[in-house]
């Protein structure tokens, strides 16, 4: 990733922990916004931020936007405004568009345009706290096709103690054990702490600690399910 670039069109929250994360792997990064204080924020995390209005074309082609990799636009409630952004990236022939949508009905608009990616944080998160409300054990999971997911599933109490062999996930359940997260004792600067690591792929012999996190792979139904008889 070190050699690819990228562009950030909108540096509220979103945008800028994307920059930010980009930055960190070694990516080039330019931050585009038009509020100068933003920019100013940013600046030192990034390779690049400029303060100029995304609806101009020439500004745009000022910043040599055709040559990054893939230009992500997350400007946040000024739906006008991204869409404007987004036809000049189209105009322009850029190699990768990534817009920024929140709800159906603005995915269809962008998607009529020609943006085939989306980014949907508000739809993900809401959908990911509906989950964690009704699911509570649930932390986090990510929805594959076919209905299938991988999911982090906090252990079940019930379960303590025994061995992954004992539970026979796939013959019992329908699911696969990817992994487990588990909180280790560590002593970092002279005090006695907790270290949360991958416990590689677990063996059948491998016994359960309280706290653990199963990573879990299989049909939706059938992860709601491990849930609900090991309540």
């Amino acid at each position: 990733m070190s050699n690819e670039k990228f562009a950030i069109i909108g540096a509220g929250h979103f945008g800028s922990a994307i920059a930010t994360a980009l930055s960190e792997k070694g990516a080039e990064v330019l931050v585009i916004d038009s509020d100068i204080n933003v920019v100013q924020d940013i600046s030192e995390d990034v390779a690049y931020s400029v303060c100029i209005d995304a609806t101009n074309k020439r500004a745009l082609i000022g910043e040599n936007i055709q040559e990054f990799d893939a230009v992500i636009v997350t400007i946040g409630n000024d739906f006008v405004k991204r869409l404007l952004c987004a036809a000049n990236l189209l105009d322009l022939n850029v190699k990768r568009i990534i817009c920024r949508s929140m709800g159906e009905s603005q995915r269809i608009i962008l998607g009529k345009m020609g943006i085939t990616e989306f980014l949907s944080p508000e739809d993900e998160i809401g959908k990911l706290f509906a989950e964690r409300l009704m699911n509570p054990s649930m932390l986090s999971y990510l929805q594959l096709p076919d209905e299938y997911r991988i999911a982090e599933i906090l252990t079940p109490q019930r379960l303590v103690g025994l061995t992954i062999g004992d539970i026979n996930f796939r013959d019992n359940h329908h699911l696969s054990l990817i992994t487990i997260r588990r909180a280790f004792e560590e002593l970092v600067e002279d005090k006695i702490g907790q270290a949360e690591h991958i416990v590689g792929v677990p063996e059948n012999t491998t016994q359960i600690k309280e706290k653990d996190v199963f990573v879990l792979f299989g049909k939706s139904r059938d992860i709601e399910n491990f849930i609900k008889i090991n309540q």
